[in-house]
């Protein structure tokens, strides 16, 4: 049991808690990081970043995890392949983190850096044809429609690179947006708008996707005059949001009406010694520069508490 006594442990292993591993490390910490998908939560998934200070030619999402996870684990941080399922107080101090696997973590402070997952469309048929034509991440499913018409749900910076990532293999993007403007950065506009593959669907939503073995078709209503369409594609990408993994934590922690960890200045959570970065806490710009500035102002924190007890 002692292998799994630590001075700080870290829930996550994307651009905050990767981050906030290379300080506790660097403190000398006994510091581990607790994720089940490896170490790059949704950067992996990432085609291209373009806004990360210190790469003007841009980096691919999984170049830049790999560097940081380096970085957290040639300082000493350890890597435990676990998600975690319930998080207690132990009677000694600290606190007890359990794993799906039966597995348990003591950590003397935590730092919570779960990020956030996509939200669904909840409509009929999303479910059914999940993996059959319905994705929620262009670059691990882009590839199996070459030359297909496919469309995009959603009008923010998710959607509208992952639509153009989309245009390397698909003969035609259909953009689906429920407003008459996108949301995306005005950059990522310019270049969707003048990218000959893409068209827009204003003012629409999806009410169903339908299909046989795979996707065929979405229906889709116009929110404006009512008017409804069954429109062919033979793929249906997802990216209406995100909604935080902070489920785990619900009992214990402080969450706001959307599910979000409740976070003070310092991103200090409800409870004494545990903080919250990234994705997952509330007010979060969920931006890879803003989730590294969290994770390092998460660990000075749980360093100075730490150095305290």
């Amino acid at each position: 049991m002692t292998d799994n006594i630590f001075d700080l442990a870290i829930i996550g292993g994307g651009p905050a808690g990767l981050t906030a591993a290379i300080y506790g490390a660097r403190a000398r910490l006994k510091t581990a990081i607790i994720a089940d998908e490896g170490l790059s939560g949704t950067l992996s998934r990432i085609d291209i970043i373009e806004n990360y200070p210190g790469f003007p030619g841009g980096i691919t999402g999984a170049e830049l995890a790999e560097k940081i996870a380096k970085q957290a684990l040639d300082f000493g941080a350890v890597h435990i392949a676990a998600k975690v399922s319930a998080l207690s107080q132990a009677e000694s101090g600290g606190y007890i983190l359990s794993t799906e696997s039966g597995e348990q973590v003591m950590a003397k402070s935590v730092i919570i850096a779960t990020g956030a997952r996509h939200k669904k469309l909840a409509v009929p048929g999303e479910e059914q044809f999940s993996g059959k034509g319905v994705s929620y991440c262009a670059t691990c499913d882009g590839a199996f429609f070459k030359n297909k018409e496919i469309v995009v749900v959603g009008g923010g910076d998710s959607a509208v690179k992952e639509a153009l990532y989309l245009t390397r293999y698909a003969a035609k993007v259909t953009i689906i947006h429920r407003r008459d403007a996108l949301r995306a950065e005005k950059i990522i506009q310019e270049k969707a708008f003048s990218n000959e593959k893409i068209v827009f669907k204003w003012n629409s939503v999806v009410t169903e996707i339908v299909g046989d073995r795979l996707v065929k078709a979405v229906k889709i209503k116009n929110i404006k005059d009512e008017t409804l369409e069954e429109y062919p594609t033979r793929g249906v990408f997802i990216f209406v949001g995100v909604e935080p993994n902070s489920t785990p934590f619900k009992e214990q922690i402080a969450l706001d009406a959307g599910g979000n960890i409740v976070t003070g200045q310092d991103l200090s959570t409800s409870l004494k010694g545990i903080w919250a970065a990234g994705d997952v806490r509330s007010g979060s710009p969920r931006q890879v520069a803003t989730a590294v500035g969290d994770g390092t102002l998460a660990a000075m924190a749980a360093i100075e508490y730490i150095e305290k007890a």
